[in-house]
C-alpha cells in the first residue's frame, strides 16, 4: 500500500468518524427527554421520585449526602444502569440514557458498593428479595387500569401441605358477585417467575384488574384465578446442587432427601430444579383439592387451566405433560414451547396458548413454526407476540389479556 492510498483511507476513516459523531450528537439532541416528568404510579405516598415522562424516561433522586457514588440498576434497555450525579443538596440525581420499555420494572440502588432499595417506591418481590419498582405508562394501559366497574375479591388463603410439612400461602381471585351467588366457576392456576412469589401476579401483574376489566367488557366467561408460591425451596437454585430437606419439627437436621425424587432432565438447571423441588405435589395433590373443597369450582379437567410466566411457564410445561388429565387448558408465557412429539399419546388439551415479547427474539421468531407444527398435528393453539416488550411484566399482562378469552369456552 503506498502513502497516497494510506492517506485516502485515513481521511475516509476520520471523515466517517466525524459524521458518526455528528449523527450521535444529533440523535441525542433529538431524543433529549421532555421535562414533563411525573411521579411513578408505584411510588410511596407523598414521594416525588422516581419520576417518568411521556417518552418513557425515568428519573431518580436519592438522598445520600455522605456517599461518593450512587447508581440505579435501570438504564437504557436495562443495560449498565444509570449513574446519578451529586447535587449540593446532598441528593444524587440522574435520568436514564433513553426511554424504558413500557410497563413495570424492578430495580435496586447501589450506594458505594452496597445494595439498597429506593425509599421513594413501594417494594415488590422479585429476584428472591423485596425490590424497588417503577411503572412506565403504556399506550395500551387501559386494559389494566383501575376503573369504575364491579370488582372481584383478592383473598389470601393458607392451605395445609403435608409434603412440605407446613401451611402454604396462595392468593385467590373470585369474580364480582361470587359471594352472593351459587354458580360454580372454572379455575386458572397462574404461576409467577423465578425469584417472585404469590403476590407478584396481583401487584406487578395487575391480574385482578385485568380480570375485572375483561369481565366488565364481556370479553371472558368469569373464572377464578389461583396464584401460589411456585417453589418448595428444596430443589436447589437452577444450576446448583439440591438442598437437603428441612428437618421435621423438633427433629435433627436432615442429611438428604428420603422421598422418591424424579431424575432431573438432562442439563439440570431450571428444568432440573422444577423436576426435583416437589411443587407438582403441592399443586396437584394439595392446593387443587383444597381449592375445590373451599370454593365453588368446576372440579374437573375442562374446568381447570394452568399457565405461568418464565419459570412458571416451565413449571406449567412440566406439570401439564406429567398430569395432562388434570388441566384442560395450557399456557406458556415466555416459558418455552410444546411440540407434537412430547404431546403424543397424552390427553389432548382443549387449547394451548404460547406467547413472548417481540424483544425475546429467539422465542418470538420461532412461534410461527411452533404454531404450524402443533396445528398440523391436530392441536388447538394460539400464539401471541407482545409488541415492543422483552422478558417483563408488560409482556405477561398483555398475554393474560389475550389468553383469557380462549379459556373455558366449551
Amino acid at each position: 500500500m503506498n502513502l497516497k492510498s494510506s492517506a485516502i483511507i485515513l481521511a475516509t476513516t476520520l471523515l466517517s468518524g466525524i459524521c458518526y459523531a455528528q449523527t450521535q450528537i444529533q440523535t441525542q439532541m433529538q431524543t433529549a427527554p421532555l421535562e414533563d416528568f411525573k411521579p411513578s404510579s408505584f411510588n410511596q405516598p407523598f414521594q416525588a421520585y422516581p419520576q417518568v415522562n411521556s417518552q418513557g424516561y425515568a428519573r431518580f433522586r436519592i438522598h445520600a449526602p455522605n456517599a461518593d457514588s450512587v447508581r440505579v440498576s435501570l438504564g437504557l434497555g436495562g443495560q449498565g444502569g444509570t449513574k446519578l450525579t451529586k447535587a449540593d443538596s446532598g441528593y444524587f440525581i440522574g435520568t436514564t440514557a433513553g426511554p424504558m420499555d413500557e410497563g413495570f420494572h424492578y430495580y435496586r440502588v447501589n450506594v458505594d458498593g452496597a445494595t439498597f432499595n429506593d425509599p421513594g417506591t413501594g417494594f415488590f418481590y422479585g429476584s428472591q428479595r423485596w425490590e424497588s419498582g417503577i411503572e412506565i405508562p403504556a399506550k395500551d394501559q387501559d386494559f389494566y387500569a383501575l376503573k369504575d366497574v364491579p370488582h372481584g375479591n383478592m383473598q389470601q388463603i393458607l392451605f395445609p401441605s403435608k409434603s412440605t410439612n407446613t401451611s402454604r400461602a396462595a392468593f385467590v381471585y373470585t369474580p364480582p358477585g361470587y359471594e352472593k351467588g351459587s354458580t360454580k366457576y372454572p379455575v386458572l392456576y397462574l404461576q409467577h417467575g423465578w425469584g417472585e412469589n404469590e403476590t407478584s401476579w396481583g401487584i406487578q401483574g395487575k391480574a385482578n384488574l385485568i380480570m375485572d376489566n375483561m369481565i366488565a367488557e364481556g370479553r371472558i366467561k368469569p373464572f377464578i384465578v389461583v396464584m401460589t408460591y411456585g417453589m418448595t425451596n428444596t430443589g436447589g437454585r437452577p444450576g446448583g446442587p439440591p438442598r437437603p430437606p428441612a428437618p421435621p419439627a423438633g427433629g435433627a437436621p436432615a442429611t438428604g432427601r428420603t422421598d422418591s425424587v424424579r431424575s432431573a432432565p438432562p442439563g439440570g438447571g431450571m428444568a432440573g430444579m422444577i423436576a426435583n423441588n416437589g411443587f407438582q405435589t403441592v399443586l396437584v395433590d394439595e392446593l387443587i383439592p383444597y381449592v375445590d373443597s373451599h370454593f365453588r369450582t368446576v372440579a374437573n379437567r375442562n374446568g381447570r387451566a394452568m399457565a405461568g410466566l418464565s419459570m412458571g411457564g416451565a413449571e406449567t410445561h412440566f406439570i401439564t405433560l406429567n398430569k395432562p388429565e388434570v388441566f384442560g387448558y395450557w399456557g406458556l408465557l415466555s416459558g418455552g414451547n410444546y411440540n407434537p412429539e412430547e404431546l403424543k399419546d397424552k390427553a389432548k388439551p382443549k387449547h394451548i396458548f404460547i406467547s413472548y415479547g417481540s424483544k425475546e427474539t429467539r422465542g418470538a421468531d420461532g412461534l410461527p413454526k411452533v404454531e404450524a407444527d402443533l396445528k398440523a398435528a391436530g392441536y388447538n393453539v394460539t400464539t401471541y407476540v407482545s409488541p415492543g416488550t422483552a422478558h417483563e411484566f408488560q409482556t405477561w399482562r398483555r398475554s393474560l389479556y389475550q389468553m383469557g378469552p380462549l379459556l373455558f369456552k366449551d
